[in-house]
């Protein structure tokens, strides 16, 4: 048995932490506080989003090749309509002035109402013409001749021709590809004016003169229907001859008919041209005699008109 001086030499008996009066034991300042208040983990940053590759030619889509495509070929087609078109009003147009627009001639062979352009219709023709010359020359009309103020050119149809000074305008007159024409646009017409043969293309390119003067012939009847009033008559071949310049034949007529209840006459020509096709052109004239102060004019047009 140990006595208190044994007890006073052993010294404070050590715990296993330092403790607060009537507690538990107390841990470090740092410690404490690191279990209490644990720093939360924040989550990793994503990469940004890596940039687009550059779109090269290849990487287009189809489809809007296609539809680029599509547009290109439209306006090319409606410049190229243009161009071609072009050829079909005179080089030496006046300012204001309309040509026609190009328009299909009736068949020859149909009978039509007389108006500008013919309306087609089943009955045949009954339209009777007296025997032509072989050969006859137009004989120079009295009268002073209109200026020459130019060549109309026309492509459409293939021939050249003179242009006339006023009176005479260029109007729109269909069927005819170009025309020239004066006074009200009614039945008898004052015209000259050019287009293809009024008919069907012969079986094979015509190739004689006499082969010309027989589709000049159906020429004179087809405008003998649209140019007159209903019932004209042809009185008289006034010419029936080669043209100047390559293959082709005029037919000079003249016609009588009844207008607004008196008998009158009209001087006119018909020319058919060899135009490289297996139809030819042709150009006609018809003054009636209103006008008949013009009728010289029908001589320059004989004289003049060329294929091209």
């Amino acid at each position: 048995m140990q006595g208190p001086g044994s007890m006073q030499g052993a010294g404070p008996v050590q715990g296993p932490g330092p403790m607060g009066p009537g507690g538990p034991p107390r841990q470090p300042f740092g410690q404490q506080q690191a279990h209490q208040h644990p720093v939360p983990t924040l989550p990793p940053v994503p990469p940004l989003p890596a940039a687009p590759p550059s779109r090269r030619l290849g990487d287009i889509p189809i489809r809007a090749v296609y539809l680029l495509g599509s547009i290109l070929a439209t306006v090319l087609a409606v410049l190229l309509i243009f161009v071609v078109f072009s050829g079909d009003v005179p080089t030496n147009q006046q300012p204001g002035e309309q040509v026609v627009s190009v328009a299909p001639v009736p068949s020859a062979s149909v009978t039509a109402t007389p108006s500008a352009s013919a309306s087609a219709s089943p009955t045949v023709s009954a339209v009777v013409l007296p025997p032509v010359p072989a050969s006859k020359t137009l004989e120079a009309f009295s009268g002073t001749a209109s200026l020459v103020s130019g060549v109309i050119t026309d492509k459409t149809v293939g021939i050249t021709y003179p242009r006339l000074a006023a009176p005479w305008k260029a109007k729109s007159f269909p069927p005819f590809s170009i025309a020239q024409r004066m006074g009200k646009v009614e039945v008898p017409h004052t015209v000259i004016a050019s287009a293809m043969y009024p008919g069907d293309s012969p079986e094979k390119k015509p190739s004689s003169n006499a082969d010309y003067r027989k589709l000049a012939t159906e020429a004179v009847r087809w405008a003998i229907r649209t140019q007159y009033p209903k019932g004209a008559r042809l009185d008289e071949w006034t010419a029936s001859q080669k043209i100047p310049v390559g293959k082709g034949w005029t037919l000079g007529y003249k016609v009588g008919y009844t207008f607004g209840g008196k008998k009158q006459e009209a001087q006119a020509v018909v020319t058919v041209v060899e135009v490289g096709k297996t139809k030819p052109g042709m150009l006609l004239a018809s003054i009636p005699e209103p006008n008949k102060k013009y009728w010289r004019d029908l001589n320059t047009l004989v004289q003049q008109v060329r294929p091209l």
